[in-house]
C-alpha cells in the first residue's frame, strides 16, 4: 500500500481496511476485534511504534486444538494473547477502565495466527492496518474465567511451546502495561469511529511475547499462569 499511496498515513490505512471489508466481507459475520502491535518486542520485530486494530470474522475462529488448514494461510506467525469476551455493550463515548471491567463477561487464553498478504512481511504501519492488522485466524481456549477470579492479569506469565521447546515467553505487562489497558485503547479507537464494541464480541488483547513463525503439521500450546492453556494445531505440509 505504501507504494500505491506513498503519502498515506495511519488513518488512510484504516479507511482502506474499511473499504476492503465493505466490498469483500458481506457474507462474513463480524465476531470481534483484534489489537495488534501492543508489545514492545513485537513492535521492534515489525519496525513500528504504535498499536493497531483489525476485525475478526466468524470464519477466522477456531476452538482449542481444532485443526487449522495450513494452506489457507500465506506466511503465518503466531502469538499468545488474552481473549476478552464482552457481556455488555461499551459506550459510544470516551471509555474508561471501569467501563471495560464492567462489560467483560469472561476471559480465555488465545493464540492469534497473524498473516500478511504482503510478501516477506515487508510492512509499514500503513500496510498492516490496510491489511486488517495482519489478521489471519485465531484460537480460543475452552475454560472461561471471570476477571474477578484472576489474581494478577498484569503479572501472569506466558510460555508458548511446540514439541517441548519454549518458543516465546512474556507477561501480561508486555501488552501496553496491562491487557485491560489494551482493551480500553481499542474501545476508544472504535468509539471515535462510530463503531463501539458490542456484547458478544471477542477482543484479542495483543501479544504477550514475540511472534513465532508457524509450521505446517505442528501444534503450539500457550500456557498462561492463572488463566489456562490453548493449542493451535496445523494440518498439511510446508509448501
Amino acid at each position: 500500500m505504501r507504494e500505491l499511496l506513498p503519502d498515506g498515513g495511519l488513518q488512510d490505512g484504516y479507511e482502506v481496511q474499511r473499504l476492503v471489508h465493505d466490498r469483500t466481507c458481506a457474507a462474513r459475520r463480524r465476531v470481534g476485534r483484534k489489537i495488534g502491535l501492543t508489545s514492545a518486542v513485537v513492535q521492534q520485530q515489525m519496525g513500528v511504534t504504535t498499536p493497531d486494530f483489525g476485525v475478526l470474522f466468524d470464519d477466522m475462529a477456531y476452538g482449542d486444538a481444532e485443526p487449522i488448514p495450513f494452506d489457507r494461510l500465506l506466511q503465518p506467525r503466531i502469538e499468545a494473547e488474552v481473549a476478552f469476551v464482552l457481556g455488555a455493550d461499551l459506550p459510544a463515548r470516551t471509555v474508561t477502565t471501569i467501563d471495560v471491567l464492567r462489560a467483560v463477561d469472561f476471559v480465555v487464553p488465545a493464540i492469534e495466527v497473524c498473516d500478511s498478504r504482503i510478501a516477506d512481511w515487508d510492512i509499514s504501519i500503513f500496510d498492516t492496518v490496510a491489511d486488517n492488522a495482519s489478521a489471519g485466524v485465531f484460537v480460543t481456549g475452552a475454560a472461561p474465567r471471570r476477571l474477578q477470579d484472576i489474581d494478577d492479569l498484569r503479572g501472569m506469565e506466558m510460555n508458548l511451546t511446540s514439541g517441548g521447546r519454549i518458543l516465546s515467553s512474556g507477561q501480561g505487562a508486555a501488552c501496553l502495561g496491562h491487557p485491560v489497558t489494551a482493551v480500553v485503547w481499542l474501545a476508544n479507537q472504535v468509539a471515535e469511529r462510530g463503531e463501539p464494541l458490542q456484547a458478544g464480541e471477542v477482543v484479542l488483547s495483543g501479544s504477550l511475547g514475540r511472534l513465532v513463525d508457524a509450521e505446517a503439521g505442528a501444534t503450539y500450546e500457550a500456557v498462561i499462569d492463572g488463566l489456562g492453556s490453548v493449542r493451535a494445531s496445523f494440518t498439511g505440509s510446508d509448501r
